[in-house]
């Protein structure tokens, strides 16, 4: 999958009348895989993917344990770095409830409703990867880069007292904390966070609701974009919050939403896409139960529809050759 076939969503809008015909008959067989009868065997499939989960969690946390480069700070660069140090508009313990629990709670409500294990369990999975390796790629960049943040001036000297060495660096005399955490701006961990986790919310939720499929309901379109907004609004809050500049903003959403959209189309295709309500593993546990469907993603069903089509018009060039003049 590339980027460019990921957002070329216009040319599939042109969809034919049979469209819905199609999806209803994709989804009769959900209810039929549930936590009770396909859930355990589903996880154990994908135990591995849970392995590196943890192992990721255990990297996310040293990450934020180790201190960061201590970039270089001198007197003539404090004019830029002497902002307020305010408190945060977005907690941070906020930002795992709005990126991760409400997302989740998103998808046990659409398990209640189609109970297909096979979607909740991919769609956990798919937000957690997307988190989480959004989580480790700002931090490594965070540690290793050591930027200081636009309140860096008052982290340093919180009695406004300056100190420097005869190289003209500063000697910081505040709270050892919170000069370690001046050295993280670049980028924005609420930023990428809030993105990685609402904008597979909002994949999740076009795919779901079947927002590209040219019927033209715009309302669709702003419950797709509603996530995005939010994320957009966390991102602008750490500005006016003087903790990060601008570029660190912008590569914390770049980042977010390039990894939400890789890990998204992992396991479900793309939300223009006819079968885009439903995970690539539905469709294929669907086929094995011999379920009539007619899936673009799945490459037996495209040969079978080829022959099929170069059946019929030897067919007909056989037809036409043998017709009586």
């Amino acid at each position: 999958m590339t980027i460019g076939s990921f957002f070329s969503s216009l040319k599939f809008w042109g969809t034919s009348q049979q469209e819905p015909q199609r999806g209803r008959m994709q989804e009769i067989d959900l209810g039929v895989h549930t936590i009770k009868s396909h859930g355990g065997r589903v996880a154990s499939k994908h135990k591995h993917d849970w392995i590196i989960l943890v192992i990721l969690i255990a990297i996310e946390i040293g990450l934020n344990l180790i201190s960061p480069f201590y970039r270089y700070v001198g007197k003539d660069m404090m004019t830029d770095l002497k902002y307020p140090f305010k408190d945060n508009t977005v907690p941070v313990w906020s930002v795992p409830v709005y990126a991760v629990l409400l997302p989740i709670l998103v998808f046990v409500c659409f398990y209640l409703k189609r109970t297909c294990v096979y979607d909740l369990h991919h769609s956990i999975l798919g937000l957690l990867f997307s988190v989480l390796i959004t989580g480790v790629i700002t931090d490594s960049i965070k540690v290793a880069t050591g930027r200081p943040r636009p309140n860096f001036y008052w982290r340093c000297f919180p009695d406004g007292k300056e100190l420097y060495d005869a190289l003209g660096g500063v000697i910081c005399h505040g709270k050892s904390g919170e000069v370690k955490e001046g050295h993280k701006s670049f980028p924005s961990g609420h930023t990428s966070w809030s993105f990685a986790g609402l904008t597979f919310l909002s994949l999740y939720l076009s795919g779901k609701i079947k927002a590209f499929n040219g019927e033209g309901h715009v309302a669709k379109l702003c419950l797709v974009i509603f996530p995005l907004l939010a994320a957009c609004l966390v991102g602008i809050s750490r500005v006016d919050d003087y903790w990060h500049h601008w570029q660190d903003v912008f590569a914390g959403a770049l980042i977010g939403s390039l990894v939400a959209a890789f890990c998204y189309r992992q396991f479900y295709p793309n939300p223009y896409h006819e079968e885009g309500w439903g995970p690539y593993a539905y469709f294929k546990a669907a086929q094995e139960r011999g379920v009539p469907m007619t899936s673009q993603n799945g490459d037996a069903l495209r040969t079978m529809s080829l022959q099929m089509d170069s059946t019929s018009l030897e067919n007909m060039e056989s037809g036409t050759s043998t017709a009586p003049r």
